[in-house]
């Protein structure tokens, strides 16, 4: 499959490989470099090297490889189940569970838990080490995610994200006490400038990114929110609240470096998942509790409050 993108004066010095990882959901940079090392990137029809610098206006062809059979084992790891059956599979994932692997997480996945779960009948489309595999959440986000168990449903449920009829809905905790009960933070969102394992709000090589919030309940120095995602970039409610001044309890990555006791990731879930069902066409409308440790500092807030 052939993707064509069209560099504009924007994108003027930007890197290839973080050109193309900006532009591509899904495409990190070091897969970017892989791409086109492989001279699967062309720049008005010739190849592109990964150090070669956009002037503007180019059109870039990315031919991806065809996806392969999956050499990933099976794990029998525990999985909340919250709806399952012949076309999707909804999991409650827990914090810490990496979704796919990648390295330094070869296994004990959800990937591979899922294998172990489904067998062979996840869905292809989402490559070698994604099977199955519609959207992320971070390591250290808890909640719903879906996954797909044929190609078709694949397709019909990466379409609903494109044009976000697959609504998805947080809960976190943020620092500090918001002045409005709600509000949208419309912010484009790429690679930090400096840290390339962060992202950051930048106009450079980033894309659009907005965050629909709403306040659940005020405490002292910190506010309860819920969160709706209109698109769904990386890491994006944990850099929506830190740029408005307000990071997630517990994010050391954008908000305070020191742990909190007690809690183990962040205090983000994914509570709520809306889609239409990509066989029948009817709405799926599912909601899971809050883990146990976001619950525990909701009960420590409300304790001193």
């Amino acid at each position: 499959m052939t993707t064509t993108l069209q560099a504009t004066s924007e994108h003027a010095g930007a890197r290839m490989d973080s050109f193309l990882a900006s532009a591509m959901e899904g495409v990190s940079r070091s897969a970017a470099a892989r791409l086109l090392s492989e001279g699967a990137v062309t720049v008005n029809g010739k190849p592109a090297a990964k150090n070669d610098r956009l002037s503007g206006g180019e059109t870039v062809c990315v031919t991806m490889p065809e996806v392969t059979e999956t050499e990933l084992t099976a794990q029998d790891i525990p999985l909340d189940v919250v709806y399952e059956d012949a076309d999707v599979i909804v999991v409650n994932k827990p914090s810490g569970l990496v979704v796919h692997p990648a390295p330094g997480h070869p296994d004990g996945t959800l990937v591979n838990a899922l294998l172990h779960h489904c067998g062979a009948s996840l869905s292809g489309i989402g490559g070698e080490k994604r099977p199955g595999i519609v959207h992320r959440i971070d390591r250290d986000t808890s909640g719903l995610i879906i996954a797909a168990k044929n190609d078709a449903a694949h397709l019909g449920l990466s379409a609903q994200l494109s044009d976000h009829t697959l609504a998805r809905t947080y809960e976190c905790i943020v620092v500090g006490n918001l002045r409005e009960d709600s509000g949208t933070v419309d912010a484009p969102i790429g690679r930090h400038p400096t840290d390339r394992k962060k992202m950051a709000v930048t106009a450079k090589n980033s894309r659009q990114a907005v965050t629909h919030w709403e306040v659940i309940a005020r405490y002292p120095g910190f506010t309860h929110v819920r969160c709706r995602l209109e698109t769904g970039r990386t890491h994006q409610i944990r850099v929506h609240m830190a740029h408005i001044g307000h990071p997630i309890l517990g994010d050391t990555v954008y908000g305070n470096k020191k742990p909190v006791p007690g809690l183990t990731g962040q205090c983000l879930h994914a509570v709520g998942l809306r889609f239409l069902h990509p066989r029948t066409g009817e709405t799926v409308e599912l909601t899971c509790p809050l883990p146990e440790e976001f619950e525990k500092q909701l009960q420590k807030l409300k304790n001193k409050a």
